[in-house]
């Protein structure tokens, strides 16, 4: 037990670290728009396969992306799960390059079983976050003496939303389980956008809009699992994700200053309740031969186009998103380690939801390759990925991004509650 207590502390002060460097975790302009970059929701094992996960049904990882999963840990385990990404970003327009390094804190949860054919998971998620700073500097006039009156852009960007969330997984027959995620999702956002002259007798203006969320979020999942053959099975899951109008306030101040900074005016506007999440759709199926190969695929589909964000309409676009993923073991019976790592990889495509000067964004490509290592002599597993992942715009002219990202995370998976007998 002492080991065991040593490495939850380890995972505890890992995380807090984690916590303390991923306070920007990304750097990304396109954040500007909307509630920023959404967060892929997936643990360890899942972010090397392409992010697969609503046909994945396995009682030694968590899955909280379909909470069907929760009923395949068995009454004798609980399993702690924990991950974190490190990445470096380059971005480009035109001759121009940029490179930028952040680290983010994935996930943090836990899951057991609860009753006879019941799993329950916890935990934390974070849903979105932005983080950007930029600006621009051109020519507009010249003044009475031919010298050039420049205008320079500031734009920033911070903050992001989290949820902390709670699901259950009850499996009511032989082949088929269903199941809830019930979250709390909160958090702040801040835009700003300023513009300032070289001229001394010019004025500048600055215009924030912040948004403030707190509210419920809910998720539901079903999985059935079909024997093809004494080796072969087949997982079929769904999802779906409660659209709503959010508990929310969106605040917005236009200011304008002379050269010396003075106030001269000023307009600003709180609006309740301005923002809602999207009416969310998934798809996918897994095939498992022999308990060492698995392959994967799933379709998403978010209906952003319906989404009000601060009281307008058509500020979105619908997001889908196609992954495709496999996983290799060698022989869980082998007489060397190499045998019992899981190999992964995986690739998906998906589209933007938010519009970019009233365009669709842009796309996203990403490739995977992972191992799930042992660690022990036990069930917990070490899990590590890299991705590659390029944002491709739709429109000419607007940045290009690539990144290379590393995802650490580890499973604490072990028998807590098996009762020992002395003879």
């Amino acid at each position: 037990m002492i080991k065991y207590q040593r490495l939850i502390n380890a995972c505890l002060l890992w995380m807090i670290v984690s916590v303390a460097m991923a306070q920007t975790s990304t750097n990304s302009p396109y954040t500007r728009y909307g509630f920023g970059e959404l967060s892929d929701q997936h643990f360890g094992n899942s972010k090397a396969m392409g992010g697969i996960a609503y046909g994945l049904r396995n009682g030694l990882q968590i899955n909280a992306a379909n909470p069907a999963s929760y009923s395949a840990v068995d009454s004798l385990t609980f399993i702690f799960d924990a991950g974190m990404s490190l990445q470096n970003a380059n971005f480009k327009d035109g001759a121009t390059k940029v490179n930028a390094k952040n680290s983010s804190v994935d996930y943090i949860a836990m899951q057991f079983r609860l009753f006879k054919k019941m799993g329950m998971a916890a935990g934390f998620l974070p849903y979105s976050t932005v983080g950007y700073n930029m600006s621009q500097t051109a020519s507009i006039s010249s003044d009475e003496y031919g010298n050039s009156i420049d205008a320079t852009q500031t734009f920033t960007g911070d903050g992001g939303l989290q949820q902390v969330f709670v699901g259950l997984g009850y499996k009511f027959l032989d082949n088929l389980s269903i199941g809830a995620n019930f979250s709390y999702l909160y958090g702040d956002i801040t835009h700003s956008a300023a513009t300032s002259f070289n001229n001394s007798n010019a004025f500048s203006s600055i215009r924030t809009d912040k948004i403030s969320i707190s509210d419920y979020k809910l998720d539901f999942g079903v999985q059935y699992t079909h024997q093809l053959a004494p080796k072969h099975v087949l997982n079929l899951g769904a999802v779906y994700s409660y659209g709503h109008d959010l508990h929310s306030k969106g605040y917005y101040y236009e200011g304008t200053y002379d050269s010396s900074s003075n106030l001269q005016s000023q307009t600003g506007d709180t609006i309740k309740n301005a923002f809602s999440l999207p009416h969310t759709f998934g798809v996918g199926a897994t095939y498992v031969y022999d308990n060492r190969l698995t392959v994967g695929l799933d379709y998403t589909l978010q209906k952003w186009a319906d989404v009000d964000f601060f009281n307008k309409s058509n500020q979105f676009t619908n997001r889908s998103k196609i992954s495709l993923g496999a996983e290799y073991l060698p022989d869980y019976n082998g007489r060397n380690y190499f045998q019992y790592i899981r190999y992964r990889a995986g690739v998906y495509y998906s589209t933007p939801y938010a519009k970019v000067n009233g365009q669709e964004g842009s796309r996203e490509y990403g490739v995977s390759f992972g191992l799930g290592l042992p660690l022990f002599r036990s069930k917990s597993v070490l899990n590590i990925s890299g991705q590659y992942v390029k944002v491709s715009p739709k429109v000419k002219g607007l940045l290009e991004e690539n990144y290379l990202r590393l995802n650490i995370g580890l499973t604490f998976n072990e028998r807590w509650f098996m009762k020992w007998k002395v003879d």
